[in-house]
C-alpha cells in the first residue's frame, strides 16, 4: 500500500503553465464596501498576466457568512478577462475554512489566496506568478517586511508565537507569513489532499515542502472598514494554530513538569538537610501554601493544554464536513452562466 502521494505529473514548466492556468481565492466577510474596487483591480491584473504569460485566470469569491451586500455584490461582478465564481457559505465557517472551500472550489491550476480587505496590492501578484513560472517555485508566499507600525508588546507575541510553533518542527513555519501566496499546481493538489479538519493553512502549506520563495511586501492601509480580528479573536487563532499543527504546547508542559519536580526534590533535599545539620524543623506553612498554590495553577494548565488537543481528536473522529455550501454560481469571460445544487458540500 502506497502511503504517499505522486504529484509530479502535475510540475509545470514556462510552456505548460499557460495551459494550467491560474485560479484567485477571495474569502470575504463584509467586504460589500470595496468589493467592485477590488474586482476592477483584479480584471485589470488578468490582463496583464493574459498578455505576458497568455495565462487564463478566475476569481473565487468565497463568502464566508457575510451580513452585509457582499454576496448581492459578488453576484453582479461581471466575467470580464477572467471567470468568476462566487461561493456562498451556509454561515460564518471562519477563515480557514473559507480558504478551503475556495481551493476545493478552484478549476484552474495554480491557486493564489488573497484577502478581501485590499491590503493585498493585485500589482504584486506579477511578482508571484513570475516566481512560479519564469523560476520554478512551487510555493510563493508573502510576508510583512516590517511590524513598526504594531506595538512592542504584540511584536514580542509574534515571536514568541512562532518560535513556540517551530520548537522542535521538522519544516519551520516562516516568521511572519501571511495566507497572501501562491501555488503551484502540484503544490495545490498536495494540499487538498490532506485530510485533517482542524487546519492551520499557514503551516500546511509550508508543510508539504517543493521549492518556496519568501517575498517580503507592505501590507496597504485598508480602503474601508476595520479589521474583525481583535486582540481575542488573535488569541484564539494562535492557540487553534498551536494545537492544530504543533505538540510543542505539550512538550513545554512535559518540561514545565520536570522542572517543578526537580526544584520541589532540591527544596526537600534542602529541607532534610536542614534537619540533619541542625536539629531544627521548617515551619513551613507560607512555602506550603504557595507549593500547593504552584502545583495546582500548573496542573490546571496542564489539565487545559491535554483538553485542547482532546478536543481536536474529538472534532476529527466526528469528522464532520468543514463548510456546506448554499449557493454557488459562475460566470465565465464566454459569457455563460451555471449555478450549481445547494446541497454541495466540502464532503464532496
Amino acid at each position: 500500500m502506497m502511503l504517499g502521494s505522486d504529484v509530479s505529473s502535475l510540475t509545470t514548466t514556462a510552456r505548460t503553465a499557460a495551459a494550467q492556468g491560474l485560479s484567485i481565492v477571495v474569502p470575504v466577510y463584509n467586504e460589500a464596501a470595496g468589493l467592485v474596487a477590488l474586482h476592477e483591480r483584479l480584471i485589470n491584473l488578468a490582463r496583464t498576466l493574459h498578455g505576458r504569460y497568455g495565462l487564463a485566470c478566475e476569481v473565487v469569491y468565497v463568502d464566508d457568512g457575510s451580513k452585509d451586500e457582499t454576496l448581492a455584490i459578488a453576484r453582479g461582478l461581471p466575467a470580464d478577462t477572467l471567470d468568476v465564481q462566487v461561493v456562498s457559505l451556509s454561515r460564518n465557517f471562519g477563515k480557514e475554512a473559507a480558504l478551503m472551500a475556495g481551493l476545493d472550489h478552484a478549476r484552474r491550476g495554480a491557486v493564489l489566496f488573497m484577502d478581501g480587505d485590499g491590503q493585498h496590492p493585485p500589482t504584486l501578484v506579477e511578482r508571484l506568478v513570475a516566481h512560479w513560472i519564469d523560476d520554478g517555485y512551487d510555493v510563493v508566499y508573502t510576508a510583512k517586511a516590517n511590524r513598526d507600525n504594531e506595538s512592542a508588546a504584540r511584536r514580542l507575541a509574534v515571536r514568541g508565537f512562532y518560535a513556540l510553533i517551530n520548537w522542535g518542527a521538522r519544516q519551520k513555519i516562516p516568521e511572519d507569513a501571511g495566507d497572501f501566496r501562491l501555488l503551484s499546481p502540484r503544490a495545490a493538489a498536495a494540499l487538498r489532499q490532506l485530510p485533517e479538519r482542524n487546519r492551520f493553512f499557514k503551516g500546511l502549506a509550508s508543510w508539504i515542502g517543493f521549492r518556496q520563495i519568501r517575498v517580503d511586501y507592505e501590507p496597504a492601509p485598508r480602503a474601508h472598514g476595520v479589521t474583525t480580528f481583535n486582540a481575542g479573536r488573535l488569541i484564539g487563532l494562535s492557540i487553534e494554530g498551536l494545537t492544530s499543527f504543533s505538540v510543542a504546547p505539550l512538550r513545554f508542559a512535559s518540561l514545565l513538569g520536570v522542572l517543578l519536580a526537580g526544584v520541589a526534590f532540591l527544596f526537600g533535599l534542602s529541607i532534610l538537610w536542614e534537619v540533619f545539620t541542625t536539629g531544627k524543623q521548617v515551619p513551613g506553612y507560607p512555602s506550603l501554601v504557595v507549593g500547593l498554590m504552584t502545583i495546582g495553577g500548573v496542573q490546571l494548565i496542564m489539565i487545559g493544554i491535554v483538553g485542547e488537543y482532546i478536543g481536536k481528536i474529538l472534532s476529527e473522529l466526528k469528522a464532520r464536513p468543514i463548510y456546506f455550501v448554499a449557493e454557488h454560481t459562475e460566470k465565465h469571460a464566454d459569457g455563460s452562466t451555471a449555478q450549481s445544487a445547494p446541497e454541495r458540500t466540502a464532503a464532496e
